[in-house]
């Protein structure tokens, strides 16, 4: 019998950062679907209400310095409602293909209307499954993609092994992530609208403060933009680069498989 990788079983003492909060490893994929399924209604107007809109700006940013081509295969990762997928869909044309790939079906549920009322539809895939083992096999696409959500991972670096797994040889990664302001006057701003504002926002517009306290926690435990590319050029990533955004509030991190 193969023996089971020992990402599939988490050892039963193995625990992941929740937050702020620890749990036990097996157990952190359950409520971090349990978070998006929270919010997965309002997940595109609570985004823009937040961010005040700039997350469209970030992600427009994201998908150009991925530098797709048309006919492109693209693995939107974490797709979740299908915004980055939407922007990648218009660069790789008509011949190209774009797959959403999302643990949690609410969040894919959620984006299906804004998908079906584009003129792009016909381009864009769905795919339910989990990003630390993506149902994919080796070298099938041209760029992979992940936005807003690699740190929900239990295991992020598995998540971009197995991203460098089904790309091509020159084949290009695009990570979008939060990070955290670079100027300290405007961290301390920062700081005060994450673990304030965000709490209101989400008691008021979806029921939830808890849903809308993990966020800037998990902002807070991820990794920094220099620790994120040490962990791309780790995992065998070449000519890696990141940029920040709105003063370090997002990063974009990208990377090439090398040939």
């Amino acid at each position: 019998m193969t023996p089971t990788p020992a990402h599939d079983c988490p050892d039963a003492g193995e625990t992941a950062y929740l937050g702020y909060r620890r749990v036990a490893a097996a157990d952190k994929g359950l409520l971090v679907a349990r978070h998006f399924n929270t919010v997965a209604a309002r997940y595109d107007l609570m985004n823009t209400l937040l961010s005040f809109g700039l997350h469209h700006l970030w992600k427009r940013t994201a998908v150009k310095m991925l530098g797709l081509k048309e006919g492109d295969r693209v693995l939107d990762v974490c797709g979740g409602t299908g915004d980055l997928a939407l922007l990648a869909a218009r660069v790789v044309g008509p011949r190209g293909r774009v797959c959403i790939y999302d643990i949690n079906r609410a969040m894919l549920e959620a984006g299906r209307p804004k998908i079906a009322r584009s003129d792009l539809a016909g381009r864009i895939l769905y795919l339910q499954g989990d990003a630390e083992r993506l149902s994919s096999p080796d070298q099938a696409f041209d760029g992979a993609m992940v936005g807003f959500g690699i740190r929900n991972l239990t295991h992020p670096q598995i998540g971009f092994q197995e991203m460098h797994r089904v790309l091509k040889p020159g084949g290009r990664l695009m990570c979008l992530e939060f990070s955290q302001p670079t100027w300290a006057w405007f961290r301390c701003l920062y700081d005060l609208y994450s673990f304030y504002g965000l709490p209101l926002a989400g008691r008021v517009m979806v029921g939830s403060g808890q849903a809308y306290t993990y966020l800037p926690e998990s902002i807070r435990m991820f990794a920094r933009p220099q620790e994120v590319s040490a962990i791309l050029e780790e995992t065998g990533f070449s000519q890696v680069r990141f940029r920040r955004l709105t003063n370090g509030i997002a990063a974009v991190h990208v990377g090439v498989k090398t040939p």
